[in-house]
């Protein structure tokens, strides 16, 4: 299975302005946020970008990357109809091909001397199926996030089939229906905001659509339906998602970025002096 697309949403309300922001990139040199998501996905292979925007974004966010991307397609999503319906928007883009999946507003760090998009695309390469990235997560994180469960691969570590999807489940909901064999007690696998799908997603998400034409159309239902209709596995530990529109987010990135990147001991003494500063006051 060949991946040379990859599809970014970030047409939500809420994040419009944030795949504009700059950071420092670890390299030390700033740049947007939606600069550093792109070249995740261009140096894991891909040859294509697709975006899903808000109205009047394009040329803004085309700005932002086209000095290291060239083949790049906007699709608006007229209305905020739901996350499942950005991705939806997409269908004609994707030419009925896998593709890659990543949301505009997240920073991912990977320590495996590859990057997590690229981790990603391997593993579903090699066994011709979807794959959702996912980060085990305390509890109290489950009101952001949608969750899978599953079961362990024998003998391909971090690996899980996914039997189960659902979107910021209730803590009873994720005790009774999302825990996964092996995770410390009161972790369940948050999905990482990066998958690798197949063209049947879309064959849901339209299917879903029709059902109920007038709600919100997500994505973590046409997710939980694919587990129930092809093999869709998910790989942990990849790395870090950073999520940039959460209390802090981009600060947090920056951080992250910041100590994993050559100015490491700049930003550590500056975190340092600072600390001290304040226990001083």
């Amino acid at each position: 299975m060949r991946i040379t697309r990859a599809l970014i949403t970030a047409a939500s309300p809420a994040q419009q302005t944030l795949p504009l922001q700059r950071l420092v990139d670890r390299d030390g040199v700033t740049k947007s946020l939606l600069q550093i998501i792109v070249t995740e996905a261009l140096t894991a292979g891909i040859e294509q970008v697709v975006m899903v925007v808000a109205p009047g974004m394009a040329e803004a966010y085309h700005d932002a990357i086209r000095t290291i991307a060239t083949d790049v397609q906007f699709v608006v999503q007229a209305e905020p109809q739901g996350y499942g319906h950005a991705v939806l928007l997409a269908r004609d883009a994707m030419q009925s091909e896998p593709f890659l999946h990543l949301v505009g507003d997240h920073i991912y760090l990977s320590h495996a001397g590859r990057g997590c998009a690229q981790q990603l695309i391997e593993l579903a390469s090699a066994e011709s199926c979807a794959v959702s990235a996912v980060q085990a997560s305390r509890e109290q994180l489950l009101p952001y996030y949608g969750v899978v469960a599953g079961r362990p691969i024998a003998n391909r570590a971090q690996v899980y089939a996914i039997d189960t999807v659902i979107e910021k489940p209730t803590p009873t909901e994720a005790e009774q229906q999302l825990l996964v064999p092996g995770l410390r007690v009161g972790h369940y696998l948050c999905l990482f905001g990066m998958h690798v799908l197949t063209p049947r997603i879309f064959d849901i998400l339209d299917a879903q659509l029709h059902a109920n034409p007038d709600r919100s159309l997500q994505l973590s239902p046409a997710l939980n339906q694919l587990a129930q209709q092809e093999r869709y596995l998910a790989l942990a530990h990849i790395g870090r998602r950073y999520d940039t529109g959460a209390k802090y987010g981009l600060l947090t990135a920056q951080l992250a970025l910041g100590l994993d990147g050559v100015d490491r001991e700049e930003v550590m003494t500056l975190l340092l002096e600072l600390l001290l500063h304040r226990r001083s006051e």
